[in-house]
């Protein structure tokens, strides 16, 4: 089955709102995280429309998110992205943060950027380096909270993280960073619930359970997007590095200046997925994928 028959109809009802109001389909669909949506300034032929547009895309409360769908070109690429989302913390369930990802599909999106600003957790990382996710931990999702239509099992299924993160793309990702300037690796991404940042024995924790970075989003929407038939890459900017034994204050202002300091990587990274997907169109056929039981 094609992913898109198993849309919502408020989703297919937000996308023709936003192509209505000027905005347009896309290939490669784009999430920026907080201090990341200033990459669309770098679009060409760009148009932003705010998200109250859609009539059920909800606003964002957080810092560095300003809620606007952005329309333009990368290269010969049509993109789509969203400049913010919307989180847990804020009071919002996994369904509705995940609208946006059934809009971007019901645009024409088949591959997707999914980025977020990060809290480093190993020794020897920095502020401004990029980690591609090769896997995560969730330790805030709860199967019955899952994103999906309910007739398709979606409080039920999931995915084995080779299905999600696929190597060929990680590596595509790697590859294209580092070629733009930036300092990158492949890791585990862990996700809390926030809005607190995480303490000395939160941190300690995560480091056992093998996480490379913390954060406060991101795997809702991948695991959405991957429902739908999406292909998925996912990128972190490290904005600070944890250190549990000489702990320094951070906030918000803090996270969304360090994430505007590494676009130059994040761009190279766009750039690469825009030629990967370029001239082939909104209604390229989606990748086979298999379901698997959560487990």
């Amino acid at each position: 089955m094609d992913g898109t028959e198993r849309l919502r109809a408020e989703a297919v009802a937000a996308a023709a709102r936003v192509l209505a109001a000027g905005g347009r389909r896309g290939s490669l669909g784009i999430v920026l995280g907080t201090g990341l949506g200033g990459l669309v300034e770098r679009f060409d032929d760009v148009v932003c429309l705010p998200v109250g547009v859609t009539g059920w895309l909800a606003a964002s409360t957080a810092t560095g998110h300003a809620g606007r769908i952005a329309c333009g070109r990368v290269g010969g690429c049509p993109v789509v992205a969203l400049q913010g989302r919307v989180h847990a913390y804020e009071g919002f369930d996994e369904a509705t943060i995940t609208r946006g990802i059934e809009l971007l599909v019901a645009l024409g999106v088949r591959t997707l950027l999914v980025t977020n600003a990060s809290g480093g957790l190993r020794p020897g990382m920095a502020g401004g380096e990029l980690l591609v996710l090769d896997d995560h931990l969730d330790l805030v999702r709860r199967p019955s909270a899952a994103p999906g239509p309910a007739e398709d099992g979606g409080d039920r299924i999931g995915r084995a993280s080779a299905e999600v993160y696929r190597r060929e793309l990680v590596a595509l990702a790697l590859a294209a960073a580092r070629q733009n300037g930036g300092r990158a690796r492949a890791g585990v991404y862990a996700r809390l619930l926030g809005p607190t940042y995480e303490t000395r024995a939160e941190y300690r924790m995560l480091l056992r359970l093998g996480a490379d970075v913390v954060g406060m989003s991101t795997t809702p929407e991948v695991l959405a997007a991957r429902r739908f038939g999406v292909d998925v890459v996912a990128v972190s900017v490290i904005t600070n590095v944890a250190n549990p034994d000489a702990p320094q204050e951070t906030d918000a202002e803090d996270v969304c200046r360090l994430a505007a300091a590494a676009a130059d990587g994040l761009w190279g990274v766009i750039q690469a997925l825009a030629t990967e997907v370029a001239g082939v169109g909104p209604t390229r056929p989606m990748r086979p994928t298999t379901v698997a039981e959560d487990r």
